[in-house]
C-alpha cells in the first residue's frame, strides 16, 4: 500500500534509531523520549544460550541495563524493555512502579527444531 509507506516515512523522520553500547546511546535521551531496550535475553538456565555478541551480554550488563533504565525513567523518558520472566529480571525490575507484563510466545530460534516451543 503506497499511502501507507508514504505515511510511514513521513512520521519515521522524527524517530532516531540507534545501536552501540545502551550507556553511550542514552547519553542524550531527555523527558518524553521513548525508548525501547531489546537487550540480549537473561539466560533461562545455566545452559541457555546468551552468545549474541563477541562480548557477550552477562548478568553485570543486565544489571548495568537496569540502572541506566532507573535513571532514564526518573529522567522523564518512557522506556520498555523486552526480557524473560525470570527470578532474576524480576528482582531487576520489579518492585519499582514499572507495567510488566508476561507473554508467551513461541521460540522459533533454537538449534534443536524440537525445542522451538512457546
Amino acid at each position: 500500500d503506497s499511502n501507507l509507506i508514504v505515511n510511514l516515512s513521513g512520521y519515521l523522520k522524527n524517530i532516531q534509531i540507534m545501536q552501540g553500547d545502551f550507556e553511550n546511546v542514552c547519553q542524550n535521551a531527555a523527558r518524553h523520549d521513548f525508548v525501547f531496550f531489546d537487550s540480549p535475553y537473561a539466560p533461562l538456565n545455566p545452559i541457555s544460550f546468551e552468545s549474541y555478541t563477541k562480548e557477550g551480554f552477562d548478568i553485570e550488563s543486565h544489571k548495568r541495563l537496569s540502572k541506566l533504565f532507573d535513571k532514564l525513567t526518573e529522567r522523564g523518558c518512557y522506556c520498555m524493555l523486552t526480557n524473560h520472566n525470570t527470578e532474576f529480571i524480576n528482582e531487576l525490575y520489579g518492585g519499582k512502579g514499572y507495567r510488566m507484563e508476561v507473554t508467551s510466545v513461541k521460540r522459533m530460534i533454537n538449534s534443536d527444531a524440537s525445542n522451538r516451543k512457546g
